[in-house]
């Protein structure tokens, strides 16, 4: 039992998103500091050893080793817990490592989890081949069937995990229903929020136990650091979380927490303007003769639009993906896409996505590249395909630059 805690930066009640995304973390030093404090330090002085022992035995909340405990950190995990509307977060080096921890400090021999199978290519492989060397067996579902997601229910389910929406089809899961389905099954429901951040949407409004995030995407901004982030309940982060990073320290760094925490100050304007450029794009795209369809959630057209702009905010985010008229097989798709690829000048080839810098990629041999076909063939990622997202480059430039490849097939 913690007898003494950190002390919180004292504010209203009422205060909105934009006011917590510049203001929450800890209370300034003795110095006064307006901006936060970056703490490059990897342990702290303890006052006396009993006081040390205490704090070592968690009966008291204190900074000891940055492995676990960093005033910089705990601002950003403050601050994201905040904008996320939950009453903690635990912050990782990556986001994938954030699902690493997710898996270890739930699941066990046994166990079983229900995943969608339109997520990020590294989820699938380190829930379906990963934890299965350690006896945790995953079943993949499609991400859109509710049904699907019930019938894959077993006695033995502590898990399930969705994306909303999906790297890269977008694709956008019904948060309520899929927490009802955990709860009715006594298990826990985690959902990847980083294609939308708090900014356009929070899970947790709609029963997600969990939310993961990839701090390296939104949440810093500019592909600057590597970070991830799990934002849960104050008892499930400190009982299940915690111990697992106090031992195995997947750790974010107090520098790449620094990066986040600044960007988390202007994450709500950079949403907006992004997302009202990837509308106008995806947009003009569906008007282009040589692309055989568009995925945005903020399009009519898009199978889950409705949802989308229920649980996003009326926004359809940043990223859109698009499939290229092809005349011949796979592999000349795959040459098609390639073409438009590499005529563009302005935008970035690069698998990253949340960047200012508008990027572009393959999925099928990038981010879902170590995917059998059969698992991007569920999945619905063909060799046509192209992702695109949109940062805060001018979108007439954008339109110009696939337009150098697309108007030359």
């Amino acid at each position: 039992m913690m007898d003494k805690k950190i002390s919180r930066v004292e504010l209203p009640d009422d205060v909105r998103l934009s006011t917590i995304a510049v203001r929450e973390g800890l209370p300034r030093s003795q110095w006064g500091e307006n901006s936060e404090a970056l703490f490059m330090t990897s342990s702290f002085v303890q006052p006396d050893a009993a006081t040390a022992a205490a704090r070592f035995a968690n009966e008291e909340e204190a900074f000891i080793y940055s492995r676990f405990t960093n005033p910089t950190v705990m601002m950003m995990e403050r601050r994201l817990a905040a904008m996320e509307g939950t009453e903690a977060c635990i912050a990782t080096s990556s986001g994938m490592a954030a699902i690493l921890l997710l898996a270890m400090g739930l699941l066990k021999a046994g166990d079983h989890v229900v995943c969608s199978q339109s997520v990020f290519g590294s989820t699938i492989m380190l829930l379906g081949r990963e934890f299965a060397k350690f006896g945790v067996e995953t079943g993949f579902v499609s991400q859109t069937d509710v049904g699907a997601w019930r019938r894959a229910i077993k006695p033995n389910t502590k898990l399930l995990f969705a994306e909303s929406p999906t790297n890269p089809l977008t694709e956008v899961c019904d948060i309520g229903a899929l927490s009802e389905i955990a709860k009715s099954a006594g298990a826990l429901l985690a959902v990847d929020n980083c294609f939308c951040s708090p900014a356009l949407q929070k899970p947790a409004e709609y029963g997600a136990d969990f939310i993961i995030h990839s701090g390296t995407k939104y949440l810093d901004g500019q592909g600057r650091v590597i970070a991830g982030a799990i934002c849960g309940s104050e008892k499930l982060i400190n009982e299940k979380f915690v111990p697992v990073m106090r031992s195995a320290g997947m750790s974010l760094s107090p520098f790449n927490a620094w990066i986040v925490l600044k960007g988390l100050e202007t994450l709500s304007i950079r949403m907006r303007a992004q997302s009202e450029a990837a509308m106008k794009l995806a947009t003009w795209l569906e008007q282009q003769p040589s692309i055989e369809r568009v995925y945005y959630p903020g399009l009519k057209s898009h199978p889950q639009h409705e949802l989308a702009m229920a649980q996003q905010g009326g926004s359809g985010g940043a990223v859109l993906s698009f499939i290229v008229k092809s005349k011949g097989d796979a592999a000349q798709a795959r040459k098609d896409a390639f073409h438009v690829i590499d005529s563009t000048q302005i935008c970035s080839i690069t698998a990253n996505l949340g960047d200012t810098k508008t990027t572009i990629t393959h999925p099928a041999s990038t981010s879902h590249g170590r995917l059998t076909e059969e698992q991007r063939h569920a999945a619905g990622i063909t060799q046509g395909m192209i992702r695109v997202a949109v940062g805060l480059d001018d979108v007439d430039d954008l339109k110009a630059d696939l337009l150098r490849g697309l108007g030359t097939l």
